[in-house]
């Protein structure tokens, strides 16, 4: 899954509105950001397979330091406390941290058993929907329909980067997404780990947006 981790994050504003929306982006996606750097040290692996899956062509073999649900819960700990001691805000904190333990739950939705539950020899899940590529269009479309509604009803944009720097991220988060779903396969490995750091940007850009952008009765957005 890729627009639906997004849009948690998008929806976690109305929850937390005094939290930057990179902040968010940040926790939906670390496990994904941490993936890449795992990948290129040889200690996660995944294979290109095309057709294994209607929707991407990767094989994911080996990930259980960043997607085995233990492991998972482990940074979404991590996560949360680390903002709980550096921004006393606790209730933030937790809502940082379930948002991490989210990314497993979705992607438990569209992966094929490949999702394992811990270190080891460990038995693997997924409900398979990527076998499906109109069903994997609607649920994620829908879930990110819904996070852009969320958090536009709780931030209005103070000047032009809050406005069109928004619709400019949500944009090119699209079109990554179609990109994926109906370009060519990616030609290695290595090539899908350096690519996969580049969701950094992201949430800088998230972060950027959101300091010119304003939480309703609010002005303090860090």
């Amino acid at each position: 899954m890729f627009l639906g981790h997004f849009a948690a994050g998008f929806g976690a504003k109305a929850a937390a509105p005094r939290t930057s929306l990179g902040t968010f982006f940040l926790a939906a996606q670390f496990v994904d950001l941490l993936w890449p750097t795992l990948l290129l040290l040889g200690i996660e692996h995944v294979e290109i397979e095309p057709g294994i899956t209607r929707v991407t062509p990767l094989d994911f073999t080996r990930y259980p330091v960043s997607h085995s649900l233990l492991m998972v819960c482990v940074w979404g700990l991590l996560v949360g406390l680390a903002h709980g001691m550096l921004r006393r805000r606790w209730r933030d904190a937790l809502l940082l941290g379930l948002l991490v333990v989210s990314h497993w739950v979705l992607d438990l939705v569209v992966h094929r058993p490949d999702l394992p539950l811990y270190p080891g020899t460990s038995p693997l899940l997924g409900l398979a929907l990527w076998n499906s590529l109109i069903g994997t269009l609607l649920v994620e479309g829908l879930l990110f329909a819904l996070g852009l509604v969320v958090y536009l009803r709780v931030t209005r944009g103070r000047n032009r980067v809050g406005r069109y720097g928004f619709w400019g991220l949500v944009v090119f988060l699209v079109l990554i997404y179609l990109s994926n779903l109906f370009g060519p396969p990616p030609p290695s490995v290595s090539a899908i780990a350096w690519a996969g750091h580049l969701q950094w940007l992201l949430v800088a850009w998230a972060f950027w947006i959101d300091r010119n952008r304003e939480a309703h009765e609010l002005t303090d957005v860090k």
